[in-house]
This record gives structure tokens, C-alpha cells and sequence, in this order.
């Protein structure tokens, strides 16, 4: 695996001692970090994506790597074996404690688990359910210093029938049980203007416990602070980072980190709609009347949020860089920005000299791809850029096809599709809950020919026009489409092949490649 910074769709370090948000600029979504020594580790929700739980390394919080996931498969693995869109991984915490890494995260529709580590790189523990549960969301420990252990959590109506409250447990300083059955220290119903209170954030400063909460919605809402001398209240609160005049709606829900020189900061996301959540990283100070403060201080504790600062000022800055994007497939293993949408199969792929090989697989479900766990997709850009990527499409068999797609809930795709008359060049796209038409007319490949280089070519509002080369140069394809964002996440940016038999051939992918440039 490689990638080309310089061609990066975005770099958020500016080189010259300052940086620009986002400095996460795709679905990083409910981001979590803390600081270990010089290294600062960050986790994210991942939804029904596999491997889940990404774990992300950084020196100055602004330049970032994925280093590994928590999560090879995601369990029960047999429900988790087909898309379970909007379900699976939500928001995590990311702890270290007594020389391990803990990892809190929950499955709304299974409970609270945790995983430790000696090494955030992994190998992680299997799960171990701390909870039990419909509707338990957003958990986060903390080790007090007299060696009690708490739990705070949040509620999803869709499942639990009620949201907007902040519970409270006792745990077992191991964190392998729970030591009482929960008190709501928070009812946000009580405060008005407070709705879907959600992804708290535990932590004891200055004598007082605090609870980091965001409210409003994803898209909307506003960054509070809860504070209280006892920790299970009774609290008082106050917003401390909120949209104000600025273009960053809805900035909240992450994680208060402070340098090793004592320079406190404040990562959160906000919502780009097909984009997805993409991560912003805000100055924050203590100040003189014992809150915390976000962003561009207006003078009355309420931050909001800055487009660019100075750089965290640690001791040893690490490279510039951003998460991969680009993968030359030349091994051992797939870069650690793809993912699947359900548990994986090893038979569905392999990699060789030639690059990444999809099995041409039995699609069912009438081939939709929204449905079909073995599309293999990382997280689209939210900046301008091109995906590019060659295909070679090798199977006798009709209906077989593969291809590059921008999947939400639309979606649509470029490929090649093997026909009665030989091989065609497809457009097809799939309104929300339709399924899929044909974009544009197909386009039989010359006699002999297998291999196509398809591009998607990406401008601002997820606008995709996409191209296609098949021995007269690149030519576009169909009309320019607009990405959507899927359950909870942003579009993905994918590879698939399938089949409308069980197995129908294969398909090989060249090099991956994502630019900066959007222009076909």
C-alpha cells in the first residue's frame, strides 16, 4: 500500500507552523482521542463498515495515520454477515489505563462492549459485553483518582423510546461489570431548548467531574459542558462551542486532549452531508471562571469554531500527512482505508502481481449493491479530487460485472459488465430504494479487449462525473450524479464484482489512485 501526499485531496498542515480544518477532511465520524506520552491516538465510529473501530496515530493532532481497527469482524459475526446499514459500531472512548489501551464502544442493538490492548496498533481483545442492552449508546470510563471506576452513557430513541438523558454507573476498576443499575445524572428534557443530548465524554479537572456532551443533532447542534463536585451531580451546564456567524454547522461531540507543554484542544466533527463527519481540531482554554472554552472565545465562554490556528506546539512534530487513500495493492494486505459492508470472506479476494482480484460472487438481492456485503469501499474525500482505477473484467459467464461505484443511499457505478454480445462498458445508477437503471447506453469493448481505466471525478456539493477509457482515451460517461450519504455515514468509494451465479469469474483491479484534482 502507498500514498502520494502531494497528491493528496487534502492536507490540513500548511507548513508553515499553522494548519486549516478540517484536519480529518472525511467520515472520521464521532472522533475520540487522548495523549500518551508524545503520541496522540483517535478512534471513530465505523458503523456496519468491517474491520471496525479504526485507530488513528498522530505527534501534533493535526497530521494523522491509521495505524490498524479493533475490530477484525463484528459480532454476533452471523448477524453481521450481510449490511446492517445504520447499526453496529457507534460512538467510541478511547482510554489508557494501568499500561493498556481500552476501547468502549457500543452496538445499539447489543449493548456496551470493550476491547484492551497493550499496543493501540493491536492485537485487541475479543469484545467482552459490559452491558446488555437496546439503546445504549456513546460510553465513556473514567478511573477516578481514589480507584473507583464510572460509566457514563447516552440513549438512542429508535431503540431505547427515549433519548436526551446522560446515565451513570459504577463500574469494577477491571471494567468487567457494572456495580449498580444506573442513575440519569442528566435530563436534558429538563433544560429547555436541550434536545438528543448524546456522545458524553467523562473527565475530572480542577476538583470538579465533567461530562463533554453535544446536543442539538448531528447537523445542527452545539457543543455543552456539564460540572459537578460530586460525580453523580447534580450537575450545571453551559454551551461552549456553537456554529455562531461561521460556515461549520453542528460543531460537536469529540474530545478534550492536552499537549505534553499544557496546551489544552478540542477535536469534534461536523457533518457534510454525503461528505460525511469530517474533523475539526479547535484551541480550548480553562478560563478565569473555571469553564472551558472553545474556538474563538466572543468574550462570554461561548466558542466558536476557528478555519485555521497556529499548530499544537508539541516536542517532536511528526511528517506531514493524512490518512491513505491510494492503495497499489502490492501487499501483504489491503490498505487500512478499505473496508466491507458486512463481514468479509478471505475467498472474496487476493492480491498478486496484477493487483487486487474480486471474485465475480453470487449478488442476489437483485444485485443491488447497497445490499451485498463483498463491496470492498473507503471513505469518499470531501474535497475535489479523481479516483482512478484500471479494470479487467475475466468471465465467460452473462451478467457478470465489476466496476468503481460512489455508494450511499444511491448510488452509482461505471464498469464492465459481460453480455451475450461480449463485453460492455455500463453506467447504471439506483435512486434511494429503487433499483438500479441503466445512465447511459452501453458501450461494447473491441473485439479482444477486457481492460478499461474508469475514473469518478469529484467537485464541491459531491457533484460526480464520471469517465471512461477503453483504448481512445478517457471520455465521460452518462450525466454528472450527486453522492448521498448513507445511514449515519457519508458515500463510499468502492470496487465491486459480482454475479448472477454463485461464482462467474473474476475481476482485477490496477493500482487505486485518489487526487487532488477534479477535473476529468
Amino acid at each position: 500500500m502507498t500514498s502520494s501526499l502531494r497528491a493528496a485531496p487534502w492536507t490540513a498542515d500548511l507548513g508553515d507552523g499553522t494548519y486549516r480544518n478540517p484536519v480529518l477532511n472525511a467520515d472520521w465520524s464521532d472522533p475520540d482521542a487522548i495523549r500518551v506520552g508524545e503520541d496522540f491516538y483517535l478512534v471513530a465510529s465505523s458503523f456496519h463498515r468491517v474491520p471496525g473501530l479504526p485507530v488513528l496515530w498522530s505527534r501534533d493532532l493535526v497530521n494523522w495515520t491509521i495505524i490498524g481497527h479493533a475490530l477484525g469482524e463484528l459480532e454476533p459475526v452471523a448477524w453481521f454477515a450481510r449490511p446492517r446499514h445504520g447499526c453496529g459500531i457507534w460512538a467510541p472512548a478511547i482510554r489508557h489505563h494501568e499500561g493498556r489501551f481500552w476501547i468502549f464502544y457500543p452496538d445499539p442493538d447489543h449493548g456496551v462492549f470493550v476491547v484492551t490492548a497493550g499496543d493501540p496498533a493491536g492485537p485487541w481483545s475479543r469484545p467482552h459485553r459490559l452491558k446488555a442492552g437496546l439503546g445504549l449508546i456513546d460510553p465513556c470510563p473514567l478511573w477516578d483518582d481514589d480507584g473507583r471506576a464510572y460509566l457514563v452513557h447516552a440513549w438512542a430513541k429508535s431503540r431505547a423510546g427515549f433519548n436526551n438523558r446522560l446515565t451513570l454507573h459504577r463500574m469494577s476498576p477491571d471494567a468487567t461489570r457494572l456495580l449498580d443499575a444506573g442513575t440519569i445524572v442528566v435530563d436534558a428534557d429538563l433544560i429547555p431548548g436541550y434536545r438528543t443530548l448524546e456522545g458524553p465524554k467523562l473527565y475530572r479537572h480542577g476538583g470538579w467531574y465533567w461530562i463533554f456532551a453535544p446536543a442539538g443533532g448531528v447537523p445542527t447542534g452545539w457543543q455543552s459542558v456539564f460540572r459537578a463536585r460530586d460525580p453523580f451531580g447534580p450537575y450545571e451546564h453551559r454551551v461552549v462551542l456553537a456554529q455562531g456567524d461561521t460556515e461549520t454547522n453542528g460543531p460537536h461531540q469529540g474530545a478534550w486532549v492536552t499537549t505534553p507543554s499544557g496546551q489544552d484542544w478540542f477535536l469534534h466533527f461536523q457533518d457534510r452531508g454525503a461528505c460525511g463527519r469530517v474533523v475539526h481540531l479547535q484551541p480550548m482554554r480553562w478560563r478565569e471562571d473555571g469553564w472551558p472554552v472553545m474556538g474563538a472565545d466572543d468574550g462570554t465562554g461561548r466558542g466558536s469554531p476557528v478555519p485555521a490556528h497556529r499548530r499544537p506546539l508539541v516536542p517532536r512534530p511528526g511528517p506531514v500527512c493524512a490518512p491513505a487513500v491510494d492503495d497499489d495493492f502490492s501487499g501483504p494486505g489491503l490498505g487500512p482505508q478499505w473496508s466491507w459492508q458486512a463481514n468479509p470472506d478471505p475467498a472474496w479476494w487476493s492480491l498478486s502481481a496484477a493487483g487486487l482480484r474480486l471474485v465475480c460472487r453470487g449478488a442476489g438481492q437483485g444485485g443491488d449493491l447497497r445490499r451485498l456485503p463483498n463491496v470492498l469501499g473507503q471513505r469518499l474525500p470531501a474535497g475535489p479530487c479523481t479516483a482512478t482505477v484500471a479494470l479487467t473484467l475475466d468471465s465467460t459467464v452473462a451478467g457478470a460485472r465489476a466496476g468503481l461505484t460512489v455508494l450511499g443511499e444511491t448510488y452509482a457505478l461505471i464498469g464492465l459488465e459481460r453480455t451475450a454480445g461480449g463485453l460492455a462498458l455500463v453506467h447504471r445508477t439506483a435512486p434511494a430504494g429503487e433499483p438500479e437503471t441503466d445512465a447511459a447506453a452501453r458501450r461494447p469493448l473491441p473485439p479482444g479487449r477486457a481492460t478499461a481505466h474508469l475514473a469518478v471525478h469529484i467537485t464541491a456539493g459531491a457533484v460526480c462525473r464520471f469517465t471512461a477509457d477503453v483504448g481512445d482515451g478517457p471520455e465521460p460517461v452518462g450525466e454528472p450524479v450527486t453522492a448521498t450519504a448513507g445511514r449515519w455515514v457519508g458515500a463510499t468509494l468502492g470496487l465491486f464484482a459480482v454475479a448472477g451465479t454463485a461464482l462467474a469469474g473474476h475481476a482485477d483491479f490496477g493500482a487505486f489512485r485518489v487526487t487532488g484534482e477534479a477535473r476529468p
